[in-house]
C-alpha cells in the first residue's frame, strides 16, 4: 500500500509552511495545486489565499471530499496530519470529527486524535 500524506493547504496552493512545506519538501506536493492529489500527497484546503482560516463548513466539504477521494482508492494508504490545527488555528476537536466516516482500512490518524475518532482507526505519532 503507498501511503499518502494529507495535509492543510491554502487556496492558493502556496505550501510555505507546517505540513505543507514538508508535502512539498518531502512527498511530491506541487505549488500552486491547492487541492487534490500530486505526488505522495493531498491537499486538503483550510486557509484562503490571504492565509485566513475556512469556515468550519467550508472546510468540512473538503474534508468530505477527500473521504470520498480515500473511499475509491483502497490500494492507497492515507497519513492525515492535524489538518486545520495549525496555521489554521482551529483546535482538534473542531476538525478531527470530520473524520468520523473515514474508511477504516485505509486513512490513518495522528494520535492526538484518538480521544475525538476512538479506536477504530490506526495511529500515528505526532507530525
Amino acid at each position: 500500500m503507498s501511503l499518502v500524506f494529507v495535509f492543510g493547504s491554502n487556496t492558493s496552493g502556496r505550501h510555505g509552511k507546517g505540513a505543507a512545506l514538508a508535502a512539498r519538501r518531502y512527498h511530491g506536493a506541487v505549488y500552486g495545486v491547492a487541492k487534490g492529489m500530486t505526488g505522495n500527497s493531498y491537499a486538503l484546503p483550510t486557509c484562503n489565499d490571504y492565509f485566513q482560516p475556512l469556515s468550519l463548513d467550508l472546510i468540512k466539504d473538503e474534508v468530505e471530499d477527500f473521504l470520498g477521494f480515500a473511499a475509491v482508492n483502497p490500494q492507497l494508504g492515507f497519513q492525515v496530519t492535524r489538518i486545520g490545527c495549525g496555521l489554521a488555528y482551529y483546535k482538534d476537536e473542531d476538525i478531527a470529527p470530520m473524520f468520523r466516516q473515514a474508511p477504516q482500512f485505509n486513512v490513518f490518524f495522528d494520535e492526538k486524535w484518538r480521544p475525538f475518532l476512538g479506536n477504530g482507526y490506526d495511529y500515528w505519532g505526532s507530525f
